[in-house]
């Protein structure tokens, strides 16, 4: 089992993945920091909790856009 180390918005954290997706977790730990770090820039300090969820929203909106917008209208 791979064991990466990564810090986003100052905390440490640790996690495991499959052996040999050591690199892919980092590519995804970059992405995920570079769309908080945009986020920050623009609105600056926003508190973690608003700061997670609007980079979970900006990635879903990532996703829904790649997908060509086939979600179902509503996941809830």
């Amino acid at each position: 089992m791979g064991q990466v180390a990564i810090t986003v918005n100052g905390r440490s954290y640790r996690f495991e993945c499959g052996d040999g997706e050591e690199a892919r977790l980092k590519e995804l730990v970059a992405y995920v920091k570079s769309r908080m770090d945009g986020l920050t820039r623009e609105h600056g300090n926003i508190g973690e909790e608003r700061l997670l969820l609007m980079t979970a929203l900006l990635i879903a909106d990532d996703l829904w856009d790649a997908t060509a917008g086939d979600q179902p209208a509503s996941a809830a």
